[in-house]
């Protein structure tokens, strides 16, 4: 579980808000039940938590599969007898049954070695939101590690984003248009059709998309921003912001793992 500072200015003009710092926000890492991602169709692919190896002359990305993050806010209650209520490799691993305790689940040492050592690319540092006509736009950046190129550093992060439609109308997300920005003074735009070769459609029965992507930069910090331009049913056109967010590594320059290993 993950605390972090989130708050919201609503727009009196009712067209949008804008999440600001001000209060706490609670997050869940989660196991992803194998069973449910044939069902995941608004996913292009079932969510990792990615991160670099320690070896400055490797380019090996490691990736845990099957995590995610879930607000507080979307969880619902659930309660299951069964001794393993989710199909995800790491659940035994992780969970121990234990019929006397409420849920009937303990942390086995293997979680806390595990958690400890993989913390500082598993921790969340803030979620950034902003609603437009309607569509909230949530990013949540990850820094993933650094890398020797070519007599530079070149750092890496992952963001998360996810695309929640809060209105009955069906809409469907046609292009991205992102604006990056490197402490080192340069400033990139990126255009393109749809996110991850996707165009996905937001509708009542299924409002909302989550997708991540990775952005790295020859600078150890910088920002991201920009808008998504959305179709709706009539072929009218309108843009949605992105929340502009910071792209900071970790001044204390933690190792990160070179692996997984139980």
């Amino acid at each position: 579980m993950e605390n972090m500072r989130l708050g919201r200015a609503e727009n009196p003009a009712g067209h949008g808000s804008k999440e600001v710092k001000g209060k706490t926000h609670t997050y869940y890492q989660v196991l992803i039940d194998a069973r449910d991602c044939p069902h995941i169709s608004q996913r292009s692919q079932t969510e990792a938590v990615t991160f670099l190896a320690n070896h400055d002359d490797s380019r090996a990305l490691y990736a845990i599969p099957g995590l995610d993050y879930v607000s507080h806010e979307d969880i619902l209650p659930y309660t299951s007898t069964d001794q393993v209520p989710i199909q995800h490799e790491l659940f035994e691993r992780f969970l121990l049954y234990d019929q006397t305790k409420a849920p009937p689940f303990v942390a086995r040492e293997t979680l806390r070695a595990w958690q400890e050592k993989n913390h500082p690319w598993l921790e969340l540092s803030d979620v950034h939101r902003e609603t437009t006509e309607n569509i909230r736009v949530t990013v949540i950046p990850f820094y993933m590690g650094m890398r020797e190129a070519q007599n530079s550093h070149v750092y890496w992060w992952r963001y998360c984003i996810r695309l929640e439609n809060l209105d009955s109308d069906v809409v469907q997300l046609r292009e991205r248009h992102w604006r990056i920005f490197s402490l080192s003074g340069t400033l990139e735009t990126v255009r393109g059709r749809g996110v991850v070769g996707r165009e996905p459609v937001l509708s009542k029965e299924q409002p909302a998309f989550q997708y991540s992507s990775h952005v790295s930069l020859q600078a150890s910090s910088g920002h991201m921003w920009g808008t998504f331009r959305f179709e709706r049913p009539d072929g009218s056109h309108f843009d949605v912001r992105i929340p502009p967010f910071s792209l900071e590594s970790n001044k204390d320059e933690k190792t990160p793992p070179s692996g997984l290993h139980w």
